[in-house]
């Protein structure tokens, strides 16, 4: 049971955290490529899809930690201070994300650029470094008991 929800945790991982990655990274030139087209069609179509799929992969991203939960409970590492970091780590990645990016690309998609563009290209890079940090803790796992 254990190999099934690790599996399921890395395929939602894969599946939901990789989409908001890059289109939250590709978000902020969408943008500057838009206000500088004169914000012809195309291009609002491709940075409000970019924020659709970030909204919806942020959703389907739940998941991760849901089977995270559960494959480190049958693993009985719940404890370990790696795992505790990691846990850390995501909801501080989670947080970021809602409370950050996503409220950007709001502003974004409004008309409000006050100089919102580069800082929602740094938030955004915090959020991916925090995920580029959780998964190597959830790889090297350090001072873990269970295996290499």
């Amino acid at each position: 049971m254990t190999k099934v929800l690790l599996s399921l945790h890395v395929l939602a991982a894969i599946v939901a955290v990789g989409p908001v990655t890059v289109a939250a990274s590709m978000f902020p030139a969408a943008v500057r490529r838009a206000h500088a087209a004169g914000a012809d069609a195309a291009s609002i179509a491709s940075v409000r899809l970019l924020h659709r799929i970030c909204r919806v992969y942020a959703v389907l991203g739940l998941a991760v930690p849901v089977f995270g939960f559960a494959t480190a409970s049958s693993l009985g590492v719940l404890t370990d201070a790696w795992l505790i970091v990691s846990i850390g780590l995501t909801a501080l990645a989670a947080g970021v994300l809602a409370l950050a990016v996503l409220p950007g690309q709001e502003r974004l998609l409004n008309g409000v650029d006050d100089g919102s563009t580069a800082r929602l290209g740094m938030v955004t890079g915090v959020f991916n470094l925090l995920w580029a940090v959780v998964t190597v803790l959830m790889i090297v796992r350090p001072g873990s008991t269970t295996g290499v």
